[in-house]
């Protein structure tokens, strides 16, 4: 282990003997009393140092070793410490590449402060590597998420849409003027490789499985209006132009399908029918889209875990007697009106759904789980819709005890910092 203070901290002192690494609350921490040899100790903790080399160190400067070796633990415990040389064979094999790693040096750092162990940062970062994502949709939205995941690293970013791209389709950070007229799909797979670091390793292991913990166990999750039995063609053939013209079945293969599509009523509310492959697969999927100059994010759907479209159409319709009738006019596709899909709404949407999903990916329960946001101009106030899984659907997760705790258990996500600030203030550790 070569220890590191993580770099994405800023230091600076509060008084002689007290420093505080981070600015912002969440991730500052306050260490102290702190005499001048233990702090001369932490500028020599840059990771170019083993712990061996760096009880010699502090013996230079008259520090004894176990002392150096409890401001270690301490800043370990703290969540302060990376490992400049930890992570395993993938991680090294990143390190090499330093094109890659210097375009994901951002990520990185920020993946250091979500997960407090010294090599989290680096696994996480690697373990993107190996997953692969399909974003239905080549719109405004669904090509900037793409985009972002892509940059971010993930291995394998795949986008299905049907058609060819229109003025309407171009956005900064999506498709780009010059593809009008093109194919949206191939245009899809040039802005991908575009953003993305630099190849993926050919052989990666993937961080998580797609399969759902309850696939196997409960019934086929269909959602209202479809046989338990049908197959995923059959309900992805009975409601056509949902997915813009794309009819697939899930790749029980995917980390996460986002659904991203141009149409916003499929986005807000999403056809049961046309999620049957994933709840069968057991995929995750996440709801992104704009509608009649509103954004919406989520819901995130955990196959038998979490609200699914089959829950939100019936409590949409528990609700509001007329909602059914109103959405079979809607979905008819008789009146196809200009979308207001405002550009900087379409980018915030895009933003805040694929920092969603890299959450889910890194082995989080991000606040989409089971939650639609909503951000309507001209307020621009992100509201927080609840669905709960509803006792009727056949996706079964309003008849289990604890659901999301046996997906945080599959996820293997980081554990919850204990050391988090109070509000207000940054919590104190002492060290020395």
């Amino acid at each position: 282990m070569h220890p590191r203070v993580k770099p994405a901290l800023r230091r600076g002192w509060r008084d002689l003997t007290t420093v505080q690494f981070g600015v912002a609350r969440a991730h500052a921490v306050v260490l102290g009393p702190m005499d001048p040899a233990t702090a001369g100790l932490l500028d020599l903790i840059d990771g170019t140092r083993g712990p061996a080399m760096l009880r010699e160190e502090g013996e230079r400067i008259g520090l004894r070793h176990d002392h150096v070796d409890l401001l270690l633990s301490r800043l370990t415990e703290a969540g302060l410490l990376d490992d400049a040389t930890g992570g395993g064979e993938s991680a090294n094999a990143l390190r090499k590449r330093t094109d890659v790693l210097d375009r994901l040096r951002p990520d990185l750092a920020s993946l250091s402060l979500t997960d407090r162990e010294p090599t989290g940062g680096i696994r996480r970062l690697t373990a993107r590597r190996g997953m692969r994502v399909q974003v239905r949709g080549a719109g405004r939205v669904g090509a900037t998420i793409a985009a972002v995941l892509s940059g971010a690293g993930l291995g394998r970013v795949d986008v299905l849409d049907g058609g060819r791209v229109e003025p309407s389709d171009v956005a900064p950070g999506g498709l780009p003027a010059e593809a009008i007229g093109e194919r949206r799909d191939e245009s899809a797979r040039r802005l991908v490789r575009r953003c993305a670091p630099g190849p993926a390793p050919r052989r990666a292991r993937p961080f998580r499985t797609s399969r759902s913990p309850f696939t196997e166990a409960s019934p086929t999750a269909t959602g209202p209006g479809t046989s338990a039995g049908a197959a995923p063609s059959a309900a992805l053939s009975a409601a056509p132009g949902a997915t813009d013209g794309v009819e697939r079945p899930a790749d029980p293969g995917l980390s996460l399908v986002v659904v991203a599509p141009r149409d916003g009523l499929a986005a807000y509310a999403p056809d049961p029918r046309l999620a049957v492959p994933y709840m069968q697969s057991g995929t995750p999927h996440l709801y992104a889209g704009v509608i009649e100059g509103t954004g919406v994010v989520g819901p995130l759907v955990l196959p038998g875990a979490s609200a699914c479209a089959g829950c939100l159409d019936l409590g949409r319709a528990e609700r509001e007697l007329a909602w059914p009738r109103m959405l079979a006019q809607w979905r008819s596709g008789r009146s196809r009106p200009v979308q207001a899909c405002d550009i900087g709404l379409a980018t915030t949407v895009a933003g805040l759904a694929a920092t969603h999903a890299l959450a889910f990916l890194d082995g989080g329960l991000p606040a989409s789980t089971g939650t639609r946001w909503e951000l309507p101009l001209p307020e621009l106030d992100w509201r927080p819709e609840p669905v709960a899984p509803h006792r009727e659907c056949t996706c079964g997760a309003a008849r289990r005890r604890n659901p999301l705790g046996e997906w945080e258990r599959v996820l293997d996500g980081p554990d919850e910092r204990e050391d988090t600030p109070m509000e207000g203030e940054p919590h104190e550790t002492m060290a020395g």
